[in-house]
């Protein structure tokens, strides 16, 4: 069997702190393969930078993904280019930086990682998520000789996850959703053999809103004024799913969603 971990959202210094001081221990406590971990929150809550994707990289993390916050961090996109590691979502038009997938060899054999952002309620200009992840997992299977397919699905929309999920179900090995920063409770192996959940939650400050600090945020509400939402302080919650998947047919096995409270005097 090959074990993926993934985590979700990063949100922040804390969370991106958390995540590379503790990805070893988790590794080796949960007997994980292969770590995919989504990095678009990772810098300030906006983003992600060259240093913080090299930073994971070099923790273990197999592939970055990423979303609707990925250009945030203007020195990002010439990046790019040099790191096929780090992902875009697939549907940005074909003009902007990076890929949205990737296919590395491992010990255990062939993980392709996509990256994919769901088109209700979300700003960019994207092409249809559904046909163009089609063609790239029949191209995967078909031409590369791929089985194992994990894909990382940004959305906001909760139908959106659900029925991306059961398209592609018997035709990719995961299909986890991130952005809403909240672990959903659904976890399930489709009767294809693809492993789901909704959302995989963040890797953020606890007593936050969204890994955001609480009084900025319920004053938004309280006013409807605008004002900066800092990222929150103490302790640090991980939070994503472990996946058991079939080497030779790529099929999940097993599916487990991971949570963990990391206390700040755990952290260096």
């Amino acid at each position: 069997m090959m074990r993926v971990l993934f985590l979700g959202d990063v949100v922040g210094s804390p969370g991106r702190g958390a995540v590379i001081e503790h990805l070893g221990r988790l590794k080796e406590e949960n007997e994980i393969d292969f770590i995919i971990v989504n990095g678009e929150n990772s810098a300030g809550g906006r983003g992600i930078t060259p240093k913080i994707c090299i930073d994971l990289l070099r923790a273990g993390v197999a592939v970055v993904t990423t979303g609707d916050h990925v250009w945030d961090q203007r020195e990002i996109q010439d990046y790019f280019a040099t790191e096929p590691r780090l992902l875009r979502p697939i549907n940005f038009q074909d003009e902007a930086p990076g890929k949205g997938s990737v296919v590395l060899e491992t010990a255990k054999g062939k993980v392709a990682v996509l990256n994919a952002m769901g088109r209700t309620f979300m700003n960019p200009p994207l092409e249809n998520p559904l046909t163009l992840l089609e063609a790239e997992v029949a191209r995967l299977r078909d031409d590369e000789g791929v089985r194992m397919i994990v894909l990382d699905f940004h959305a906001e929309a909760t139908s959106d996850k659900i029925a991306m999920g059961r398209a592609l179900d018997g035709k990719v090995s995961l299909v986890v959703g991130t952005h809403t920063h909240v672990q959903t409770a659904d976890e399930q192996i489709f009767p294809g053999g693809t492993a789901y959940l909704t959302d995989a939650g963040m890797c953020g400050p606890e007593v936050s809103v969204l890994g955001r600090e609480v009084d900025s945020v319920v004053w938004r509400f309280r006013t409807g004024l605008p004002t900066r939402f800092p990222v929150a302080k103490g302790p640090v919650r991980l939070c994503g799913v472990v996946v058991d998947l079939d080497e030779e047919d790529g099929k999940a096995r097993s599916i487990k969603r991971f949570s963990e409270l990391i206390h700040p005097e755990e952290s260096a």
